[in-house]
């Protein structure tokens, strides 16, 4: 089933963060919104949004690139955002922000992920257009260049793997392809792709990925890439119908039996029961005519999959 859950989002934004949070032993959905004219936080699902750098005192609209949580919002309340020129960092869900030290000359930020084990590890990754990829390994207040081995510094979009903890694996798409590292993002090497299917624009671990070796990646113009042997080899999925940008991918939780996959396909949504064989448009008459741009998976537990946000400022439950 689908729901409008909201009408009055930030018009141009994106959804992009979702969190589970809890108050008096209650869960509460956290939303934050971002996109050209900032940054907005919702606490009940979607439905309200509220402006969430006023502390900062500016004269014009900040816009907001990228915009990571923290694993434990729920009792850390730290949030992350990429902007141009440098990464900001809140230590209180969004009332309060710092700047962190980043290298000369002030970055672009296009994308942010956060270490599954970030509360031991205090590990982020940002990646940059025309600087390569950040890392910060003391809870995001100091970034430094990490770019051995990467011969792209153009970077498109970031994974970082449910296993990082053991494997310390990451990959990014760039504008040249896909590149790999298994020691922490400490350095970096080029996965082989068949010529033509760069530029990337998305990325995705499976949830079983220490198990599965499965990754899928989001191509401009060549569909859905699949690997099943942790990006040693790829095949494209659902080429006759996939042929739009893929720009987000969503899989469905780690569970027996289930091999959903969900993806921005363009403007639209297409969904797989079937771990890609197939594909159907998802929700084409209640998204009719609507411009989805972004898509994010929620928390389990809350009455729905993702939301999927769209151009005119509408929230989509799904």
């Amino acid at each position: 089933m689908t729901t409008m859950i909201n009408q009055n989002a930030p018009k141009e934004d994106f959804i992009c963060q979702f969190a589970a949070s809890e108050k008096s032993g209650e869960h509460k959905a956290v939303c934050f919104s971002a996109g050209a004219s900032g940054l907005s936080r919702s606490d009940d699902g979607g439905k309200t949004w509220q402006p969430t750098l006023g502390s900062l005192n500016l004269q014009e609209p900040l816009p907001v690139q990228a915009v990571v949580i923290s694993p434990d919002f729920a009792s850390d309340y730290r949030i992350f955002i990429g902007i141009g020129g440098g990464i900001l960092r809140s230590l209180d869900g969004g009332r309060n922000w710092e700047s962190a030290y980043v290298p000369s000359p002030p970055p672009l930020i296009s994308a942010l992920v956060i270490s599954p084990n970030y509360q031991n590890d205090g590990m982020l990754f940002a990646g940059t257009l025309e600087d390569g990829v950040l890392c910060s390994s003391d809870e995001g207040r100091r970034w430094h260049t990490w770019n051995f081995g990467l011969l792209d510094l153009n970077i498109l979009c970031l994974a970082i793997s449910p296993n990082f903890v053991e494997d310390e694996t990451l990959y990014t798409g760039t504008q040249s392809g896909i590149f790999r590292s298994t020691n922490g993002g400490r350095a970096w090497r080029e996965v082989d792709l068949m010529i033509g299917f760069e530029p990337i624009l998305s990325l995705a671990f499976s949830p079983n990925f220490p198990k599965d070796g499965t990754l899928f990646a989001g191509t401009e113009n060549q569909g859905l890439l699949c690997s099943r042997d942790g990006g040693q080899t790829w095949q494209r999925l659902g080429e006759s119908i996939l042929t739009d940008p893929i720009n987000s991918i969503v899989l469905a939780p780690d569970s027996p039996g289930r091999s959903e996959i969900l993806v921005l396909h363009g403007c639209n949504l297409m969904h797989s029961s079937d771990g890609g064989k197939t594909w159907q448009a998802w929700q084409a008459d209640r998204l009719a005519e609507k411009e989805v741009t972004a898509l994010i998976h929620a928390p389990h537990g809350f009455g729905f999959t993702v939301l999927a946000g769209c151009a005119d400022g509408n929230i989509f439950a799904i």
